[in-house]
């Protein structure tokens, strides 16, 4: 069984085949076209951009994955791709390559959830049976931040989200009022590693109602504040202890949040995902914070936390397994939930 997952939901154009023989899957090719260049002067990603780009690399990057993998598209058993939440025009570029080779080579469609992709990115390199049930799914990325417990195979509860900006997005305008290059993700946690993280104390912000749900926006501009605070008195502030400060604000939100629906949800593990999942200090307090709960903590390599075709190709893997394929019809949704969210909460 060979599955061919292609991701264009923003500015990475991704497309990766995976295999699955007796039960043992492995990952043949799995290759990412970067647009960072691209949008570098822009400060962030350009939708119509984004999507003529996705035009003119998405052929050129299946063929590679093809022949990397050492595979033609006539092996394939299915195709998978991401089909929302995303921007729109990038969406549809890799949409209607997937149905075309659907149609072309009589082998079954399946739409893939972004989110729910990087919950399973973590089965890429550890085998979904030794991820005991429930677990906690917690993903962070530029545009998404949410807490589920996860009961099976596409059966969520999402516990909370975030009200305004992601982790990703605050981590992205921090790094911008830092003045860091972009994107200001990597750049401010590697700035962060030559700080003093307890130099300055930023808010970690909490619902009045005690919900689950995230915020960060409060912190973005209590990081403004401070910097103007600063700069008023004729002080230019040291740039790796305010990144250091910053970032573990934005960890301990992450993290305060996941002990406590440890503790309410009686989960047995935690399952970590998106392109936050990257950040060192992250995995490491998420690391401590499983050992100190006992609780195993399942990370995927920092390859596949960032949007590529693998963890498209692993969901659509586990979804042609169990027959759930979809029409020609299919189309974009970019509406930020989780798939069965709303039909079971």
């Amino acid at each position: 069984m060979k599955i061919l997952g292609i991701e264009t939901s923003c500015d990475e154009t991704a497309a990766a085949i995976l295999s699955n023989e007796g039960g043992r899957v492995s990952l043949l090719s799995n290759i990412v076209s970067s647009q960072i260049a691209l949008h570098k002067d822009y400060g962030g990603v350009v939708p119509e951009l984004a999507s003529r780009r996705h035009l003119e690399n998405l052929p050129v990057v299946l063929d590679e994955a093809y022949r990397q993998a050492g595979v033609a598209p006539k092996d394939l058993s299915a195709v998978a791709v991401t089909y929302g939440p995303g921007l729109v025009g990038c969406l549809y570029v890799g949409l209607q390559a997937a149905k075309v080779i659907s149609w072309i080579h009589a082998i079954p469609l399946v739409g893939v959830n972004h989110l729910e992709a990087h919950l399973f990115s973590v089965f890429l390199e550890t085998p979904a049976a030794e991820v005991p049930l429930p677990y906690l799914g917690l993903v962070a990325s530029g545009g998404h931040t949410f807490l589920a417990l996860v009961q099976g195979e596409g059966v969520y509860r999402v516990l909370g989200r975030t009200r305004d900006d992601a982790a990703g997005e605050a981590f992205d305008k921090a790094a911008k009022a830092l003045g860091l290059q972009y994107p200001g993700g990597p750049a401010l946690a590697a700035e962060a590693d030559h700080g003093n993280a307890k130099l300055f104390t930023f808010p970690v912000a909490r619902m009045k109602d005690r919900s689950a749900d995230f915020s960060f926006s409060g912190l973005k501009t209590a990081l403004a504040n401070h910097l103007a605070a600063e700069r008023a008195k004729g002080i230019e502030p040291n740039l790796a202890d305010v990144a250091a400060s910053f970032q573990e604000a934005v960890v301990a939100s992450l993290i305060g949040h996941v002990t406590e629906a440890l503790e309410t949800t009686r989960a047995k593990a935690v399952v970590l995902g998106g392109g936050v999942a990257a950040n060192r200090r992250l995995r490491q307090r998420l690391t401590e914070t499983g050992n100190e709960l006992g609780v195993k903590v399942f990370m995927p390599s920092k390859e596949h936390c960032t949007d590529n075709g693998a963890m498209i190709a692993m969901a659509g893997l586990i979804k042609h397994q169990r027959g759930d394929h979809a029409g020609l019809d299919l189309d974009v949704d970019t509406s930020p939930v989780l798939p069965l969210e709303r039909s079971r909460t």
